[in-house]
């Protein structure tokens, strides 16, 4: 058997460690340690050690050749991974022109500017494309900024990135308080609650910026209560402030409407009011589950000082032609493949199914199971119950995500592709993992 050497003769230091081949566990192990982060190495060791090396359609691969149902992706793969109209955009791009000089105008940008403005709430035609979510924030923040709309509230357990003004947004003491100083003149209210943030509002008025989701994904799938946007924007427009709605993870379909503003998701729209943000955040899923690429999106009288100075805001590799190109074929294939409604019909079966299997349970080890198309949320009694779940359906072949402003959630966000063989195995291992954790737990 062969041994590799790592960091032999480059640094005197380092003691001479040898592994059985450079792809093996131990040794990507000892690179994240070395080069990337400790604490991810103990994570992935934690979690088994297993290197995921490929990926298609629900599915991850290990290394090992095991597969696992990723019902997880942080809301990324609503497409799943690696869609084969994507990846085909992304491979023809990658052959003509991945990136731009950004010298002359580019074709590619603007068609997928085109495609996501066909798709957005009306008025929302103005797009400016990131790299990130939490960039798409960042650029949220600073139009707000332009106007003169200096004064930040966000919502108790709102998430919205970890870059310093989106961070300010982001309402975790946990991930806030190593980097304070943040922004000024930030404030945070209850979410679900208009008469805290009315409250707010006559004192602050339209100096506010305000940033809210439709529901909050890493605060725990927490639905407000029916007409909640509605009337947070019929105050931004009464006290004058700016409004952002948040959907980088709840848009796309991903609740079951193309986006979470859409009717707040009630069929009578009439009876909850419309939602006119002046800027719509987008990201995850416009990637296709193929190439990072998010999305600030503004009305024109909101985009007015970016579009004016288009160096107002920039980024070198922000609309490059291979991430714009992801972006247009996901837009078209959410549309086509008629995904939106597929996640509202999924996503009912799956919230029933997952909802029977928890009812054991309900009153001792969980405390609650809502969602609202493919996002939904199973919350615990104890926030241990949380890994200990993880860690079994894991070894069950099944992945999921922990919440990050909500200890005691489980999320599950699963591509809207999965047939039904797929929900079967997951309901059923799910009612496994369960019975397990209740187990020695109890």
């Amino acid at each position: 058997m062969t041994t590799v050497p790592i960091d032999s003769g480059l640094r005197p230091d380092h003691h001479t460690t040898t592994f059985a081949t450079p792809d093996s566990r131990a040794h990507v192990a000892h690179l994240y340690r070395e080069h990337l982060s400790s604490g991810r190495a103990v994570m992935g060791t934690v979690l088994g050690g297993m290197l995921e090396t490929a990926s298609d359609g629900a599915w991850i691969f290990t290394e090992d050749g095991r597969r696992y149902l990723d019902f997880g992706g942080y809301g990324v793969f609503i497409l799943g991974h690696r869609h084969p109209a994507v990846t085909a955009a992304v491979h023809c791009q990658v052959d003509a022109h991945p990136l731009a000089s950004r010298v002359f105008l580019e074709p590619v940008a603007a068609r997928a500017a085109e495609a996501l403005a066909a798709r957005t709430p009306a008025g929302l035609d103005r797009v400016h494309f990131v790299n990130s979510g939490a960039e798409a924030t960042e650029a949220g923040l600073k139009l707000a900024r332009a106007h003169g709309h200096t004064a930040l509230v966000s919502m108790a357990g709102g998430y919205h990135g970890k870059t310093l003004g989106a961070l300010s947004a982001t309402a975790n003491a946990k991930y806030q308080d190593p980097f304070r100083p943040l922004l000024p003149d930030s404030d945070v209210v209850p979410y679900g609650d208009p008469e805290a943030l009315e409250a707010l509002l006559a004192r602050v008025g339209e100096r506010a910026c305000v940033i809210v989701e439709p529901v909050q994904g890493e605060g725990g799938v927490r639905i407000p209560p029916p007409g909640y946007l509605a009337e947070v924007s019929r105050l931004c427009r009464a006290y004058g402030a700016f409004l952002i709605v948040d959907e980088i993870q709840t848009g796309l379909g991903r609740l079951g409407s193309w986006w979470g503003l859409d009717g707040e998701g009630q069929e009578d729209v009439e009876a909850v009011g419309e939602v006119t943000p002046d800027v719509l955040l987008v990201g995850k899923g416009l990637s296709g589950g193929v190439v990072p690429v998010a999305a600030m999106v503004a009305t024109a009288a909101a985009y007015g000082p970016f579009s004016r100075d288009p160096y107002l805001h920039t980024s070198t590799f922000a609309a490059s032609p291979i991430a714009c190109a992801a972006a247009r074929a996901a837009v078209e294939a959410l549309a086509r493949e008629d995904v939106v409604a597929r996640a509202r019909v999924l996503g009912e079966r799956l919230l029933e199914g997952v909802r029977a299997a928890c009812a054991p349970y309900v009153g001792g080890l969980v405390h609650e199971v809502r969602g609202r198309g493919l996002l939904i949320g199973l919350e615990f009694t104890e926030e241990r119950a949380v890994g200990e779940l993880v860690l079994e359906l894991v070894g069950r072949g099944v992945l999921v995500n922990h919440s990050l402003n909500a200890s005691r959630v489980v999320r599950l966000t699963p591509p809207a592709i999965i047939g039904d063989d797929e929900v079967r195995l997951f309901l059923t291992t799910l009612a496994q993992a369960l019975r397990d954790v209740a187990r020695r737990m109890g």
